[in-house]
């Protein structure tokens, strides 16, 4: 079986690619390290041709590191609504101090959906919600000490990167159902937990608890699984588009071959930045997501 992770890229649609680039670098410390046009060669590969021209950029937290936070100039859609769609609903990064970015946050376009709290599971984690200019959700996470069930990284900076992504999916089960027979994720328990930005989004009591599931990857890195409400809508885009807000989640994997996953286009190798000259191949996931793969990163 492959062995997935890290991390490498969280693509987000952003409707107005200048201000999105302005606000996560004066809020949140990310510089923009390369822009330019969405070559042909990779639209193909997302088999979105219409996206080739596009404008994009890769930013990285203070300049630093492998794990990008990419924006794709995409049209706004109206019909997006955070946390009622299945698919990628949220990037969590990983913080020096939750209170302290909250504090930095204040008065500023992103959105505060969560204020700061401990988990509902574990007061050694500490994390607050936000919305971004284009609608992505960010969770901002802080540990007050290390926990031995979870490898997680160190905040080298005061917001650093992407650790953990989180799928909405029909069920915890499905969701690591597909992880595990596709991509050799280990399967993990169930952790019912208070979502408050997930339960305000759908209506529900604010100390309802939603069943999550923490699936660790290589490299540091998990994918959180949760069970979406009843009424939850499905990933959509518009034709050729990709979806709205954070669209899809790129990760390193040590053999596309190994994998057991139907691609939208055949693999190919790509010269730039995530890629670095390794072969890529995108596929959809169970709710929807759009889950690319880059053979033969390896953790930084």
């Amino acid at each position: 079986m492959p062995r997935l992770g890290p991390i490498s890229c969280v693509t987000i649609a952003s409707h107005d690619l200048d201000v999105s680039l302005l606000l996560y670098r004066d809020f949140l410390g990310y510089q923009c390290i390369a822009e330019g046009a969405v070559q042909a060669d990779l639209a193909k590969l997302w088999a979105r041709p219409q996206l080739a021209g596009r404008r994009y950029a890769l930013t990285l937290p203070e300049g630093q590191g492998s794990t990008y936070l990419r924006f794709v100039h995409s049209p706004r859609d109206a019909s997006y609504r955070p946390f009622r769609h299945l698919g990628w609903n949220a990037a969590e990064l990983m913080v020096q101090d939750t209170d302290a970015v909250a504090r930095r946050l204040v008065g500023s376009p992103f959105k505060v959906i969560g204020p700061p709290a401990d988990l509902s599971f574990s007061d050694k984690i500490r994390a607050m919600q936000v919305l971004g200019p284009s609608g992505e959700a960010l969770y901002l996470t802080s540990f007050k000490e290390k926990l031995s069930a979870f490898d997680t990284p160190d905040a080298h900076c005061f917001i650093d990167r992407t650790f953990i992504v989180i799928v909405g999916g029909p069920s915890v089960a499905a969701l690591s159902r597909f992880y595990s027979t596709h991509l050799g994720v280990a399967e993990a328990p169930v952790i019912p937990s208070v979502i408050s930005a997930l339960s305000r989004a759908h209506g529900l009591p604010a100390d309802t608890r939603h069943d999550i599931a923490a699936l660790a990857l290589v490299g540091q890195s998990f994918i959180e699984a949760d069970t979406m409400p009843k009424g939850t809508l499905p990933r959509s885009a518009p034709d050729g588009e990709l979806p709205p807000a954070i669209s899809m989640v790129s990760f390193g994997v040590d053999s596309l071959s190994a994998t057991k996953l139907s691609f939208v286009s055949p693999p190919l190798a790509l010269t730039s930045a995530p890629y670095q000259g390794h072969r890529a191949a995108l596929a959809t996931g169970v709710g929807g997501e759009l889950i690319e793969l880059i053979e033969g990163l390896s953790p930084s």
